[in-house]
């Protein structure tokens, strides 16, 4: 075990080259990061000592320390006393904060947010008919009788539609995938709140999400896929007819929905 740490040192060490940007400390960090990114360094593999990698990145002590303090706030590095730096384990945590850092900090065209979302949650539909359990068709019918419930209450509805695409995607399987749709979702909390306001929006909603809910039922994967993107087309459609104040023409399934 010692032999293979070592032998990994010496192949991450290898790889170093002397800095010499204006910012040392983020040219360090800039090249941990593409050595793990690369599988140089894997998770859980320990760094060299401070004084060794001081040495091989030719530079001061506080421009390293600087740069593996920043990697180890955002969850790229962990470093425990006595027990010197790794990189972390989980590295999906480190994505999902950058993902988000841009989401948040960078202006994104709602159209082209809403295109993205038909895409991951078409998807998502997919895997969750092709792996969803007896539980999650429980979870999902339970999540359709109190949308059914709160025809008159749009906030409440909004929280259980958001609820109902966030469950399918977790029954999906895939981890990645139901951060991303959680994420996106969020960032389109207040665009799609005008959806709602359209005449009959909410009631058209709660009937394409039965459509859904039945294909992922059946363990149909293509007709989960058709359902969930014909129902976020029509919420794309009906939110450029709300920004625009038309009144946005009805989709032939089930009406389609206003909502998302």
């Amino acid at each position: 075990m010692r032999e293979t740490q070592q032998s990994r040192t010496k192949v991450f060490e290898s790889q170093i080259r002397r800095v010499t940007k204006i910012s040392i400390s983020e040219e360090i960090a800039k090249q941990i990061m593409d050595l793990t990114a690369s599988g140089d360094l894997e998770p859980g593999q320990r760094l060299p000592s401070e004084r060794d990698l001081c040495e091989h990145f030719g530079a001061s002590r506080s421009s390293l320390r600087e740069a593996l303090r920043g990697l180890s706030i955002v969850g790229v590095l962990n470093a425990r006393v006595k027990e010197g730096t790794s990189v972390a384990v989980d590295g999906g945590k480190f994505l999902r904060k950058i993902m988000e850092w841009r989401l948040i900090t960078e202006k994104h065209d709602i159209q082209n947010l809403l295109n993205v979302r038909i895409a991951l949650e078409g998807e998502s539909a997919t895997n969750a008919a092709l792996h969803r359990t007896a539980e999650d068709i429980d979870a999902l019918q339970k999540l359709l009788t109190r949308m059914k419930e709160s025809l008159e209450d749009e906030p409440k509805f909004a929280v259980l539609d958001l609820e109902f695409h966030i469950t399918i995607a977790i029954g999906s399987g895939n981890s990645l995938l139901s951060d991303l749709v959680s994420m996106i979702r969020s960032q389109l909390a207040r665009a799609m709140s005008k959806v709602l306001h359209l005449p009959d929006a909410i009631p058209l909603s709660f009937n394409e999400h039965v459509v859904i809910l039945e294909a992922i039922q059946r363990r149909d994967a293509d007709a989960a896929r058709a359902a969930m993107q014909a129902h976020l087309e029509a919420a794309l459609r009906r939110y450029a007819a709300a920004t625009e104040g038309n009144s946005p023409p009805r989709s032939r399934v089930h009406g389609s929905s206003t909502a998302g």
